[in-house]
């Protein structure tokens, strides 16, 4: 069913479009949720909420692209309640990927709005290579390792490593240059 159709049915208040929605992105959510989880029972929980949210959120709202509105609720619904798990004990992998970023991802209490820093971000990666994207993606975005993504883009681990930090470098480079205070 094409997105354009299951929206309405969202708009249309049909519960078809839960099931259209988890037949479709089911999968896509459950991805974005335990790269961050790393639990398959609070991946499942998460992407039940997913369709719960999305239900409450069209409408009003009537995304463009339904699979990054979906990506994005479950990302957002995995951070809470990874950080929800970790209140007191935090899982090390998430710990890694926000170390790395520290250097080069300006904190939003320094001037830049969340909106911002998104479009920023965006202008950058459209920039990069088709490769390096893919890899800081799934790294950031999708919280894989870089066991992960060596085996799903056939690459060496180091040459994964060097991707990223060659990535991170430039996206520093290239948010200095927009009078972004970074590091």
């Amino acid at each position: 069913m094409e997105d354009s159709a299951i929206i309405t049915l969202y708009w249309e208040r049909d519960q078809e479009a839960i099931a259209q929605s988890e037949k479709k992105y089911g999968s896509y959510c459950r991805s974005i949720a335990n790269g961050i989880l790393r639990c398959w029972e609070d991946t499942e929980e998460c992407v039940s909420d997913v369709w719960m949210r999305t239900w409450d959120s069209i409408p009003p709202q009537r995304p463009k692209r339904l699979s990054a509105f979906l990506g994005r609720i479950a990302r957002n619904l995995a951070m809470d309640r990874w950080r929800y798990n970790c209140a007191e004990k935090r899982a090390a992998h998430f710990d890694l990927l926000l170390s790395e970023l520290t250097e080069c991802i300006p904190s939003t209490r320094d001037g830049i709005g969340d909106l911002e820093l998104t479009e920023l971000l965006n202008q950058f990666l459209r920039s990069q290579s088709q490769n390096a994207r893919k890899v800081f993606l799934r790294r950031y975005w999708y919280a894989n390792s870089i066991e992960e993504i060596a085996r799903q883009y056939r690459m060496s681990q180091s040459a994964v490593k060097s991707s990223l930090l060659r990535t991170r470098r430039k996206l520093q480079i290239f948010l200095e240059k927009e009078g972004i205070a970074v590091g």
